[in-house]
């Protein structure tokens, strides 16, 4: 009922300036003890029997924020408090940069979706450090999503995803190499085989060197089988621990607020959910590196329904927007209810 009516207020804002207003109130809340008393009472999730220890890390819950909502690292101390497990942050590229011309973020309520062109719009990975170093909460597993800079040809991509896992790597807990977002031209092209060997195999290496924390991709919906199939091969050649299925879709047929003054995107939310649902069925017989679930979960049951499929973790994004600040722990209680922990 509240949120319903919160919900109300904020969709009258411009995606953008709503999701600044609520961090501003969040902040200021979480700042005082008090705050973050109520925030976790109402919110939080303190079953210990939810823990779940995937690829080495001991996540609190199975439930994460994807990346996209928190570019820059600064959600860090508020999402625990909120429910979450865990949280990615990012994209992160080595140099600043502003991300594609506003609007570039619009909603499609009847659609339950999301339409976004953002562009990898971050402070880069030197700021981005200063945030996580403010890191509070010692237990939140923080994932590291990082990509390149639009100006960075793909030929020599892999510089990129290595500054960025170099600088930030005594920072993060795992490290998710984003080579699926519709918004960077040509950065899709990087999930073609020999462009993949090519880009993980630098990166693996530079990870190994440093000490080998968790290294996964995060691959788009929009993939043939056969991409399926040369991606999986090249992961377990070279010790990739995690897929994070999926990404937005570029795929709009049927979508009923969508209009053509919108321009390009991805779209998330309800319209990618049986896309991503089939890639996890279909990844998960064909390989026993642990996947991570995101794309259309509006609700408990679709969280469910992902786990159910394979998922061994489930990330919240666009859901969270329609449903509001429950969702985690929602998804959590039913996840105690079914006893999906196994």
């Amino acid at each position: 009922m509240f949120y319903s009516f919160f919900k109300s207020y904020l969709f009258l804002l411009e995606p953008e300036k709503a999701h600044e207003k609520v961090y501003y109130w969040l902040e200021k809340i979480s700042y005082w003890n008090l705050g973050k008393k109520l925030l976790s009472n109402f919110y939080g999730v303190h079953n210990l029997s939810l823990k779940k220890e995937i690829m080495g890390l001991p996540f609190k819950n199975p439930v994460g924020m994807a990346a996209g909502f928190d570019k820059n690292a600064e959600w860090i101390n508020i999402l625990p408090l909120l429910g979450f497990g865990f949280m990615e942050i990012g994209t992160v590229t080595p140099l600043p940069q502003d991300g594609n011309p506003k609007p570039r973020l619009f909603r499609l309520p009847h659609d339950k979706a999301l339409l976004n062109r953002m562009g990898f719009n971050n402070k880069g990975m030197k700021e981005i450090k200063k945030n996580l170093q403010k890191k509070n909460f010692s237990d939140f597993i923080i994932g590291v999503n990082i990509g390149k800079n639009k100006s960075t040809s793909n030929d020599v991509a892999y510089e990129d995803y290595c500054k960025c896992l170099e600088y930030l790597y005594e920072d993060g807990d795992y490290f998710v190499m984003n080579i699926s977002s519709p918004n960077t031209p040509n950065l899709r092209d990087l999930q073609q085989k020999d462009a993949l060997k090519t880009l993980i195999e630098p990166v693996q290496n530079l990870n190994i060197k440093l000490g080998n924390k968790p290294l996964l991709i995060k691959i788009a919906p929009d993939l043939s089988y056969q991409n399926l199939n040369d991606l999986v091969e090249i992961s377990e050649i070279f010790g990739i621990q995690g897929l994070i299925v999926s990404n937005t879709t570029i795929q709009k047929e049927n979508l009923i607020d969508y209009k053509q003054e919108m321009g390009d995107g991805g779209i998330s939310g309800k319209p990618v959910q049986n896309i991503a649902n089939e890639l996890i069925k279909y990844l998960r017989s064909m390989t026993k590196i642990p996947i991570i679930g995101v794309g259309g979960i509006m609700n408990p049951h679709d969280a469910i329904h992902k786990l159910e499929l394979g998922a061994d973790l489930i990330q919240v994004y666009t859901g969270y927007v329609y449903y509001g600040p429950s969702l985690a722990k929602d998804i959590c209680t039913m996840v105690l209810k079914r006893n999906l922990l196994v």
